[in-house]
Formats: C-alpha cells, sequence, structure tokens
C-alpha cells in the first residue's frame, strides 16, 4: 500500500513510507553524496528550497544533537532517505532525526531505493519534486500538478530569506587582529567560529546592508557567504562587492560569494545539470596541482575555464581552482586586487577539511593591505 510518494517534474515517482512530519513538501530535488554530518545538512542555508536525497544507504545513527546546528533550523524543503535508523545511537545524540524533522514540520519520506533515483537524477538533472504523505497524498496526476506549478530555482532570489534580521558580532578568541563584516546570504555558524579562532572579530550583517552600515564596522576585510538560491538575482551583493573592491578592502567569498565576486568581476554564470552535493568533492589549484577534497553544495557555477585569465575593471583576474570532475570553475583570484574566492566550503563540518588554510590566506590578505597601506601614509 502507497503511503508516502516522491513525484519528479517528469513524471517519475518512487513510492515510500513517511518520515518526518506528514504533509507536502516542494522544492529542487538534489543528491548529497555526504557519508556523515546529515545534521549540518539539514540546517545549511544553502538548501532553501531543495528536496535533499542521501546517497548514504542508512540514516540518523547518530540521532540529533546540540552542537552541530549549522544555523537556527533546518532549511530543506523535504528529506529523502533509503533505511532510517531505529534507534539513534551516540553519545552526543539529544533526540532521534525524526522527531526533529516533525518538531520542525519537515516532510520526509523514506523506503525509497535511493540508487535507482540519484542515477535518474544523474542522466535528467536536477528537477523540481514533491513529497507527499498523510492527506496530502492524492492521485499521481493531482500531485504532479502541484510538483509542475512550483517555482524553479533559475530566478529564485531566496538570499533574503535565509539571512539574519538583526546584526550580531562573534568575539575573537584572544586577542582580535582583524575585523570582517560578513554579508550573511546564508552563513554557517562555523564560518565564524573558524575565523574567530584566527583572531578575527565577525560582524555578521543581514543581507540588505547597504554600503554605509558595511562599513560603519570598520572591516579590515569583507566575507561573502554561502546562500541558495540563482546567483543572477544578487545584484545588491554585487554592488557592494564592487564596491568594496574600488575601496581595496580585502575580499574573501565563500560558494555563493565567489559567484557574487566573478559577477561583480564581470562574468556570469549558468545552472548545473545536477550541481555538486556531498563533502566528497576534488578540486584543484591550478597554481600548485595540489588535489584537495572538498565539501560542496552548489547549483550554479561561474561562465569560464579552469586557468582563463580575463580583464576587469579592478585589474586582472583568473580562474584559480576547477573541478576535474565535470572542468566547472571551483575559485577566482584578482592579481592586483585583494580578492579571491572559492566555490567549495573551507568551513565545512564535519569535514573534510583539506580547505581549511584559505582562512589562513584571507589572513594574510588583510595583513598585506594594512602594511600596504601603512606605507604610503
Amino acid at each position: 500500500m502507497l503511503t508516502a510518494a516522491l513525484v519528479l517534474e517528469d513524471g517519475r515517482v518512487f513510492p515510500g513510507m513517511p518520515y518526518g512530519a506528514r504533509g507536502s513538501s516542494l522544492g529542487e530535488i538534489v543528491f548529497c553524496t555526504g557519508m556523515t554530518g546529515y545534521q549540518e545538512t539539514l540546517t545549511d542555508p544553502s538548501y532553501r528550497r531543495q528536496i535533499v536525497v542521501a546517497t548514504a544507504p542508512q540514516i540518523g545513527n547518530t540521532g540529533w544533537n546540540d552542537e552541530d546546528d549549522e544555523s537556527s533550523r533546518i532549511w530543506v524543503a523535504g528529506y529523502v532517505i533509503r533505511d532510517p535508523a531505529r534507534v539513534p545511537s551516540s553519545w552526543r545524540s539529544r533526540g532521534s532525526l525524526e522527531k526533529e524533522l516533525v518538531k520542525q514540520g519537515v516532510v520526509g519520506i523514506a523506503g525509497v531505493d535511493t540508487r535507482t533515483l540519484t542515477r535518474h537524477i544523474r542522466e535528467r538533472g536536477a528537477m523540481r519534486a514533491g513529497v507527499f504523505s498523510g492527506e496530502a497524498l492524492t492521485d499521481e496526476a493531482g500531485m504532479l500538478a502541484a510538483v509542475l506549478a512550483s517555482d524553479k530555482m533559475v530566478g529564485a532570489d531566496l538570499a533574503g530569506e535565509v539571512s539574519t534580521e538583526q546584526a550580531y558580532v562573534v568575539p575573537a578568541e584572544g586577542e582580535r587582529r582583524f575585523t570582517v563584516a560578513a554579508l550573511d546570504s546564508g552563513i554557517k555558524s562555523n564560518t565564524p567560529k573558524m575565523m574567530a579562532a584566527r583572531g578575527i572579530e565577525v560582524h555578521v550583517l543581514p543581507y540588505s546592508s547597504t554600503l554605509d552600515e558595511l562599513l560603519a564596522v570598520g572591516p579590515d576585510g569583507v566575507f561573502f557567504a554561502n546562500g541558495p538560491g540563482d546567483p543572477a538575482t544578487a545584484d545588491h551583493a554585487v554592488e557592494l562587492a564592487r564596491a568594496t573592491l574600488e575601496r581595496r578592502i580585502p575580499l574573501f567569498g565563500i560558494c555563493f560569494g565567489n559567484q557574487i565576486l566573478g559577477r561583480a568581476l564581470g562574468r556570469s554564470t549558468y545552472k548545473l545539470r545536477f550541481g555538486h552535493h556531498g563533502i566528497n568533492v576534488p578540486v584543484i589549484d591550478l597554481a600548485t596541482g595540489k588535489v584537495s577534497i572538498t565539501a560542496q553544495n552548489h547549483g550554479f557555477a561561474l561562465e569560464g575555464t579552469p586557468g582563463e585569465r580575463f580583464d576587469t575593471p579592478y585589474g586582472p583576474a583568473e580562474f584559480s581552482y576547477y573541478c576535474p570532475n565535470d572542468d566547472t570553475v571551483e575559485g577566482l583570484r584578482c592579481i592586483d586586487a585583494p580578492a579571491f574566492s572559492v566555490q567549495y566550503h573551507p568551513e565545512a563540518a564535519a569535514g573534510p577539511h583539506d580547505a581549511a588554510g584559505l582562512f589562513d590566506e584571507f589572513v594574510e590578505l588583510m595583513k598585506l593591505e594594512l602594511t600596504r597601506k601603512a606605507g604610503t601614509r
């Protein structure tokens, strides 16, 4: 007997059983290849309006704890898994995953053949979908109609929906060495923690913040965070990035922030076929040839080719990193201006931590720029 259903935009239906809250959820369906860290994934604001498929066969073993949230709530639109753990087993657990999904009203589905589903998404691409259970479970035609009436991710302006409403400060650990203004387009909690550990006082600002509000912080650097939606809609953030570049304030961007910097430098973005979502994605540093295993979560990328150098209003820039899986651009660097960004997540929790040194690079960039300014006085 069908008790829950996952309905895809192309008409494919996957049966299952209810998991989490009952009802319906609509969003873009993507698969996440992480073998661990489901709590961090579910609370990552970048997954706003996405239904996440866990490719790991069993989910929920470690329950839900009070320490690993990357934001104040679960952001995924829905959750699709194969085998739910019957009993959580971890000394850190404070409850089960399913109970947390119910508590936060997240509709999920279990018992799905996630291997077949993942192969289907890889072949057909990310698409709109819906999870239906309880009273929302109706005939297939009606459920498909609801999916087809839902919004697409292309053109979705979501960063403001996940941003903080009020500015807040994460103090530096020990002596304060630098002050950074971080524009919150979906920032994860581990990001300011990583900076604070390096002596940075982080002022997290609402996505709607003006240039005057950003400059009022007196920043030694500006950080552009990860976030959901189509970067082509982020005109406000792009203008702030351009103003930052014009003032030679060191700039560091991650994920959505990489796309914002790219747009500020005159490049465009495009929708990936099924995106990069997981914690095992290789990235190559073109300057050194080093390969890092990275965490990623994005459905859009910058137009360009690995190693390409191009002119901008702020001097030359180059695409500095790429993913060997599909040759997509994974980062860029300004040659003369103090700015760089990456498409992946050096702040990743639960890991990997191969790219954590990028925060040290941001520190060095701020240090060099302060030295340069002191020498010109």
